[in-house]
């Protein structure tokens, strides 16, 4: 999945283990990742709504990504957890300002969505390495199914980035920020967070 998705870093086992142990913080970081990635389609809809296509689809994906909190949220109450307060996301935080600010709507929506192909497709490899490092097989299971849904997120966010910009430009974008997260995600794999 790591080829496929084009990761330059791969997670270590290790931080399933703290994860495994943390459950209520992996859940609750889990939650607020997902409103955030609903949040974000939102802020996409309402910033270049006069393209049809993409708006259509960012809705389909900020009710999707809803859900999932709603999922996560669900499993936490089941569980007799309460979701925790949100916590400081210095992952995406890096990750949106690498690109420099820019006036220019099309450059900045192909940035916007390269930073969020690339928050889906380390989510989607992180719930890989969650799902089949843990003894709970339910959590294993809606690990598993959450990752599908990463993988067809991550797909789209990149095809629209090579649909709105020169292919060469845009991939070249993109391996500069794969290699950028790559180094900063061997600091990281130490906290109980999808992205930490």
């Amino acid at each position: 999945i790591k080829n496929m998705l084009g990761l330059k870093f791969e997670t270590s086992t290790s931080w399933a283990i703290i994860a495994e142990d943390n459950l209520e913080q992996i859940l609750t970081d889990h939650a607020f990742a997902e409103q955030k990635a609903s949040a974000n389609a939102i802020s996409i809809i309402i910033n270049y709504s006069e393209e049809t296509e993409l708006v259509k689809d960012m809705t389909a994906i900020a009710l999707e990504e809803l859900e999932h909190f709603k999922m996560v949220h669900e499993l936490m109450i089941k569980r007799g957890m309460v979701l925790g307060r949100e916590q400081h996301n210095d992952y995406a935080k890096s990750l949106q300002r690498f690109f420099p600010k820019t006036k220019d709507r099309p450059t900045a929506l192909i940035h916007r969505l390269l930073v969020a192909a690339l928050i889906e497709a380390r989510s989607c490899e992180r719930f890989k390495v969650f799902s089949e490092n843990m003894a709970d097989e339910e959590l294993s299971k809606f690990y598993k199914e959450l990752m599908i849904s990463e993988a067809n997120h991550y797909t789209l966010f990149l095809g629209y980035a090579r649909k709105y910009m020169a292919r060469e430009i845009v991939d070249k974008k993109w391996e500069s920020l794969l290699k950028f997260e790559a180094d900063m995600m061997k600091t990281r794999g130490n906290t109980a967070k999808v992205h930490g």
